[in-house]
């Protein structure tokens, strides 16, 4: 099994930055893909980046080039640079680990993303 463990949350004013990371311990060698997803209070969660093995990624649109993922695979951790913070990014955030041999996803814990206007 992988346990995932974020940080980097935070309240920041509108236009500022946060970086996220997210560490993965346990059976890291069986580990596919990593990224984040993010649930707004009364919403549903939704992807926010997604980034491979590899080094491939993929973002909400919402995002779109404002927010980097990228990936330490010696470190097993996972980064979410974001900038240009909106209100609208207010968030619970959430590290994801696809994980050979398991059908469902790893989650962590959560982290909080304040933005104030």
């Amino acid at each position: 099994q992988v346990q995932l463990v974020e940080s980097g949350g935070g309240l920041v004013q509108a236009g500022g930055s946060l970086r996220l990371s997210c560490t993965a311990s346990g059976t890291t060698f069986s580990i596919n893909d990593m990224g984040w997803y993010r649930q707004a209070p009364g919403k549903q969660r939704e992807l926010v980046a997604g980034i491979t093995s590899g080094g491939s990624t993929n973002y909400a649109d919402s995002v779109k080039g404002r927010f980097t993922i990228s990936r330490d695979n010696a470190k097993n951790t996972v980064y979410l640079q974001m900038n240009s913070l909106k209100p609208e990014d207010t968030a619970v955030y959430y590290c994801y680990a696809e994980v050979r041999g398991w059908s469902t996803y790893f989650w962590g814990r959560g982290t909080q993303v304040t933005v104030s206007s």
